[in-house]
This record gives structure tokens, sequence and C-alpha cells, in this order.
């Protein structure tokens, strides 16, 4: 199979409908599946044989989805949920339990920050924050009840890309594995190729690109050692009563590297029901056949409103890849070799008020949570998306009080300038 992802996004886990021969993959609106024969029934339900059960926890739409995604991330296998936030959530709770912990990047997108500082608190898995501009202090907040290390590849709204492969090689020898959110980079980096062991990303923004469809996606490199640290890894390991004590590691090996993914579909989607409707998951498929084009279109306007910006006497400073300075900008060469992404944010001098004005100042850009859209978005995320967080939070997420950010969509880049470029004179006063 082909590999580069203009190839993959229109081809990946679909070639036909094998009844009626059709092109376009079908939407199976529906909730069940009938069975051959009592004893088709029980190997379904046993994971003797791997099949359509009921939609809850797998369905033919999604499943195109699931190989699609998996296929341009170069993993093995994904699991498709009804949200990023679901998506987020049970990438974690797939290995960690209360009286756990794992590790996150302090650069976090305010809906993930809240999830792991009070949510994933509240059911007894500690989440310890650091600063990823060090790998080592991944390491040092560890301790053997450290589950899985977490962060964003491009992180929302910091835009300092992740050290992926420095800390991933920190965690594989102590088994712990380095979980990534590739929301605002997919087709533009791989954390597979750099060493995370999963990947998830919210099918909500770049994947779909059409603003119509909420959900979510964790995806299994399969090339983590998950057999190799049973004391690292005991959710993987120990026998799970909800399956006459299957253990994960063992159960999934006569079906391939993917003990993570398997686990989480009948153990955490069959009981918590956070799946992804058909209809949504065939809405982000018709997004994905233009990803790849998209993106590199996201990434040329974005780059040309980071050069208008950073013109512009309003603004104190531009945050975009292409302006990060020191080892912000050798990573920045590393990773992001395929285009910076359709992200970037800035800095009134005017503070908060300057951002209010600027925010309803704006005209063709819409003012709505949410990025990766077709449509160029703006948002002040200090009283909108990061207000829950304190003052000292929001700046460790890179939120400061006259932050505002961008996601820029395909409008002619002469459109975009130009109502950027009056809101600005309006946000002055």
């Amino acid at each position: 199979m082909p590999q580069h992802p203009e190839t993959l996004a229109l081809h990946a886990g679909w070639r036909r409908d094998p009844a009626t021969k059709a092109v376009a993959v079908p939407i199976y609106q529906t909730t069940s599946y009938q069975f051959d024969d009592a004893a088709h029934a029980s190997r379904l339900f046993g994971l003797e044989e791997l099949g359509n059960i009921y939609t809850r926890i797998m369905n033919p739409t999604t499943d195109v989805l699931e190989q699609r995604v998996a296929a341009l991330e170069g993993g093995v296998a994904a699991l498709a949920v009804a949200s990023g936030q679901a998506a987020s959530a049970m990438a974690v709770q797939n290995l960690a339990v209360a009286g756990d912990n794992i590790v996150s990047s302090t650069a976090l997108y305010g809906g993930t920050w809240n999830l792991f500082a009070n949510t994933l608190k509240d059911q007894g898995i500690e989440v310890r924050f650091v600063d990823a501009a060090n790998p080592e202090a991944f390491v040092r907040a560890s301790d053997d009840r450290t589950r899985a290390w977490y962060a964003e590849t491009l992180p929302n709204p910091k835009l300092e890309v992740f050290p992926i492969a420095e800390v991933a090689a920190l965690g594989r020898p102590m088994g712990i594995p380095l979980i990534m959110d590739n929301t605002a980079a997919p087709t533009l980096v791989r954390p597979f190729e750099h060493g995370a062991a999963v990947v998830m990303l919210s099918t909500t923004k770049f994947l779909g690109g059409h603003g119509t469809s909420i959900g979510g996606i964790i995806v299994d490199g399969g090339n983590f050692d998950w057999a190799a640290h049973p004391q690292r890894q005991p959710a993987l390991h120990r026998p799970d009563p909800s399956y006459h004590g299957a253990v994960w590691a063992e159960a999934a090996k006569a079906m391939g590297p993917i003990a993570y993914i398997l686990k989480a579909r009948v153990t955490l989607l069959r009981d918590l029901g956070a799946a992804m409707s058909p209809f949504n998951a065939f809405l982000t498929l018709q997004g994905i056949e233009t990803l790849p084009l998209r993106m590199r279109e996201h990434c040329r306007n974005a780059e040309a409103v980071a050069d208008f910006l950073a013109g512009r006497p309003e603004v104190t400073r531009v945050i975009h890849p292409k302006y990060l300075k020191g080892e912000a900008a050798a990573r920045t060469a590393k990773y992001l070799t395929r285009g910076h992404g359709g992200l970037l944010g800035f800095e009134l001098a005017g503070g908060v008020e300057a951002g209010r004005r600027f925010i309803d100042a704006l005209n063709l850009v819409y003012h709505v949570a949410n990025i990766g859209d077709a449509r160029s978005l703006a948002i002040h995320p200090a009283s909108t998306t990061h207000s829950q967080l304190s003052p000292e939070d929001q700046l460790a997420t890179g939120v400061s009080p006259g932050y505002v950010r961008l996601s820029i969509g395909l409008e002619h880049p002469e459109d975009i300038l130009a109502d950027l470029g009056q809101a600005l004179d309006a946000s002055a006063g």
C-alpha cells in the first residue's frame, strides 16, 4: 500500500462495498448486527473472533475511519470515540486507575488541562505537570505508579513543538509509553516515527475540517513492548474480571500488536459508551479525503498572517513556529518538516480589553471555540477556553491576558489580512 498521505487519505481501509460495489463508504446507520448462529455470537462475545456486535463497540462505517486514520498516522489500529475529550480521557484511563499517575506537559489545550487537573484527579488519577523544555523533567516526576507520559505535538495555544523523540527515548526503557495528541499536526508530523506509543486526535478539528462533526480517535502504534513491563503496566497484565480473567497483553497476541487498543475498545468503550455516531464517522471521512491538500493551504495562509502581524505596531509578539528562537526553533526544524500548521497566536499591547475589542471587530473571521475548520477562526483564550484556569496556570499553558489565537482557514489570504487589519485598528481603541 502506498504510504503518501495524499493516497492514504483517499484509499486506506476501503475499496468498495462488497454487496453493492459502491465506491463511497456507506453510512451503516444501525445499532445491531445479525449473528450467523449461536456459536458465531459466542465467538464474537468471547473475543475468539473479531466482528460487529453492537454499534456502541464497533460499526462498519467507523471501522473505515479507524483504518484510514491508523494508516495516516502509521499505526496498527485505532478506536474512534465521541469527542476529542473522550479520546484524551480514555487514552489515559486505559492504563491508569485510582492511585496511579501520569506525567503531562504543561503546554496543553485548556479542556485537557481541566480534565487532567480536576476530573481525573476526582477519579483518583494524579496528573503531574512538567515543562517540556527539559525532557529529563518527565523522568524526575515519575515513580513506580507512573503509567504514561502525555503531550501535544504542536501545543494549542503555546505552539512550541514537543520534543517527541527525546522524551519517548527516556520513557521506553522505564516501560512508560508516550501518548501524543496530534490534533494540530495531522500529515505534518507522525509521532510514531519518533517513538511515541499512542496517538490521539480530535477528529473535530483538521481531520474533518468542515466544523460539522464532533469526534475523537485513539491510534495504537503497535510499537511498544507492553509484555516486557508487567509491573509498570498492570492494566494490561492483571486478569480482567469483566472478561473472565482475560490478560490483555496475552489475549491480543493472536490478533497482532493491538493489546492497548483492544482493551480500550472492549472495556472502556463498551462500558462508558462514548461511541462515535456512524454519520459523524462518514462526515469525517469526507473531510479526510482533502486533508493533505487543506493542510498545505492552512500552513501557507498561516505563515502569511504571521508575517503580516509581525509588522503591525499593535502586536507585541507573534506566536508561530516560524518565529520561535533557540531550542524551540531547533525542534521546529526537526519535526515540522512538512509545514508549520494552521495555528498562530499574537499578543496585543493593550491586554485583555484590546483582545476583546479585536474579537468584536472581526467580520470575516469567525469567533468560535474551535480550530482546524476550513474557515478562519479567532478566540481570546484568557476569557474563554482557558478562563477556568488560574492566571498562573494560564501562563504555564502559554496564555497571557492579551493573547489571541487564530486558526487560519482556506480563504484568499488578502481577504484574511484585510479583516485582521481592520480589527487591529479597532483594538487600539
